[in-house]
């Protein structure tokens, strides 16, 4: 098959739209459902960035994304006890690749709420188990089984978006795009994230163990597929919290910080023990937990709100409480598309428990943001590669 007729474009109005290949046959192919173009934009992207970091890792890989930026990525680790409470998988027996999929999809439930799921595996029925109760667009991955893809297809009455893709397919080194009738035409990012990308430490702590050059370079791997200006947390295997999209990089780091305190803030006793009415929808539920977390908690609380949610009133996370525990949380990588250009960006990390940073260096600015990563004994990396992707 050359081409494929899609309904629209990005909009309704956005008529005729399809997607093709100019040489060759499409590397997909649709196994249920109609996806649309927003739909094979957030597939191709994300099964890039799953493929990518299957080869760096050697482990499966899942991301879930949304509107061309993943919510979560992550790597296909077992989940301790406190993972799977907030990411709500019980003791059910998992897969590799399913634990990918819980990592990836629990990091921000909010983002990933109806979003497209990509694959580096086979999708296997342990791994289709945990999709088929998500609200999701749909799905890419290099293949199924008979149990995984018979699961699938009854999500969304039928209707299920689920493309399986040919792993052995490589793009032309060559791509092109139309903005305002203008063809754009570059080289492929076919750059490649390893560990020799981490050898130019510029700070006093040299000591960068292992886990944390996995997590940098699943940080950074993140950030070649996450649109620009973008910074990635990452922790255990997998994205914490991303920033995409913003103008500003001060903001990108707070904004990724913000979403990283809340998967850490999960963990807390509270939060694990928060008394859920029975049978809360998993949406109403996530939404509950997020505004627990913010600054209206007590609000909400005084307000009787909470009878719609809990069977009794819990008590609130007071800020202190949340600042207590996130000073106790270390260990966690920062990686940035760009340079960062002053020491603030440094300053919203360690707040986050960020340990470890890979960056590309070059700014002017560079010596403040080494004394500041020095004045709280971080690594920090020079890639001296950016990451921008538009």
């Amino acid at each position: 098959m050359q081409e494929l007729a899609l309904k629209y474009g990005c909009n309704p109005n956005q008529k005729p739209s399809r997607i093709f290949m100019e040489q060759g046959e499409l590397p997909i192919q649709v196994l249920n459902g109609k996806p649309g173009y927003i739909n094979f934009l957030d597939a191709l992207n994300g099964w890039q960035l799953v493929s990518e970091l299957k080869r760096a890792t050697r482990l499966p890989a899942a991301a879930s994304f949304k509107h061309v930026s993943p919510a979560g990525a992550a790597l296909g680790l077992p989940l301790t006890d406190t993972l799977r409470k907030i990411y709500f998988v019980g003791d059910q027996e998992l897969s590799p690749l399913a634990c990918a999929y819980a990592r990836a999809r629990g990091a921000d439930r909010m983002s990933s709420f109806g979003d497209w799921i990509a694959l580096s595996d086979v999708c296997d029925e342990s791994t289709a188990r945990l999709i088929k109760p998500e609200v999701s667009d749909g799905i890419i991955a290099p293949g199924y089984t008979e149990e995984a893809l018979q699961l699938l297809k009854a999500k969304k009455k039928g209707n299920y978006n689920i493309v399986v893709i040919d792993p052995a397919y490589r793009p032309a080194p060559v791509e092109r795009k139309q903005v305002f009738g203008v063809t754009f035409e570059q080289g492929r990012n076919e750059f490649v994230i390893d560990e020799h990308l981490l050898e130019d430490i510029v700070t006093e702590n040299h000591d960068l163990p292992e886990e944390a050059k996995r997590d940098l370079m699943v940080a950074l791997i993140v950030l070649k597929y996450t649109q620009s200006n973008s910074v990635c947390y990452a922790k255990d295997g997998q994205a914490i919290g991303i920033g995409a999209g913003q103008q500003s990089r001060i903001h990108c780091t707070r904004l990724a910080g913000d979403k990283a305190d809340k998967w850490l803030l999960r963990q807390h006793p509270q939060v694990l023990a928060l008394p859920f009415v029975e049978k809360i929808g998993r949406a109403d539920r996530d939404n509950t937990i997020d505004v627990y977390l913010s600054d209206e908690a007590e609000e909400v609380l005084a307000e009787g709100r909470w009878q719609h949610f809990f069977t009794r009133k819990p008590d609130a996370l007071s800020r202190e409480e949340k600042q207590a525990w996130l000073r106790q949380q270390t260990g966690v990588s920062l990686g940035s598309d760009a340079f960062f250009p002053f020491g603030d960006n440094i300053e919203r990390a360690h707040r986050s428990g960020v340990s470890y940073v890979a960056q590309p260096g070059g700014s002017i600015r560079d010596d403040n943001v080494i004394e500041v990563c020095n004045l709280y004994h971080m690594v920090m990396c020079f890639t001296h590669m950016r990451l921008f992707h538009h």
